[in-house]
């Protein structure tokens, strides 16, 4: 992983667009391609990225940019579509690299760990017909909480959550662009399931074609007797 602090600009051209003027700001290239560009905030959300495939670039500044200031000039090409991500270097006030290693994931705790076992134990609630593949599917972003079949033998990916926010929205979002590039999954559909699940997250991920489950803990335990509710 290189990991580079500079002041910079970037600009991203492709399915939209959009400009990040001059700030310093944390430059993320990891060993699978991707590009970052992180702001001292925002939790772990970048700025702008640019997932893989893609290829990146480095070249010198024309005499205009470099009369600007700029020392150096990225160009982050999408291998499968016209997305670019061009970034304008200017004062590198750290430029390192790391090998990190093989990295043996996410291990999960708690109520979302349990969750997930028994959602994989009872794959009948995403819909009659479902089953289970694989729990903990590996990404090259990480595991996809549960993947399935459907009655037709379509895949779902299936992200678990306590409570459901935007956030995991977008990372289930995420899993999705990968998994529909692989041929012997696509086309994957994607079912957002949680304890709880905010109006905001509900809305987004119906726009993105994402479906929601919402869970009941107790149901799913054998503690709560559904049966017996009078509402």
């Amino acid at each position: 992983m290189r990991l580079v602090v500079a002041s910079c600009a970037a600009r991203y051209t492709g399915r939209l667009s959009a400009h990040l003027p001059r700030a310093t700001r944390l430059l993320v290239v990891k060993a699978d391609g991707s590009v970052l560009l992180h702001s001292d905030g925002g939790s772990y959300k970048p700025l702008n990225w640019m997932s893989p495939p893609c290829s990146l670039a480095v070249a010198e500044p024309d005499d205009e940019s470099r009369a600007a200031g700029v020392t150096q000039v990225w160009t982050v090409q999408h291998q499968k579509s016209d997305d670019r991500l061009e970034i304008e270097l200017f004062d590198v006030l750290h430029d390192s690299a790391h090998e990190l290693g093989v990295d043996p994931g996410l291990v999960k705790d708690g109520v979302e760990a349990h969750l997930q076992e028994l959602l994989a134990a009872q794959i009948g609630l995403l819909g009659d017909g479902h089953v289970l593949v694989r729990r903990e599917y590996p990404t090259a972003i990480g595991p996809v909480d549960i993947l399935a079949k459907d009655p037709t033998g379509g895949s779902v990916a299936v992200e678990i959550k306590r409570r459901g926010d935007i956030d995991g929205v977008e990372q289930l979002t995420r899993y999705l662009e990968l998994l529909n590039r692989d041929p012997l999954l696509a086309p994957v559909r994607g079912v957002f399931a949680a304890q709880e699940i905010k109006p905001q997250a509900r809305v987004l991920a119906t726009d993105r074609g994402i479906a929601c489950l919402t869970l009941d803990y107790d149901a799913m335990r054998g503690v709560d007797d559904v049966d017996s509710r009078l509402f």
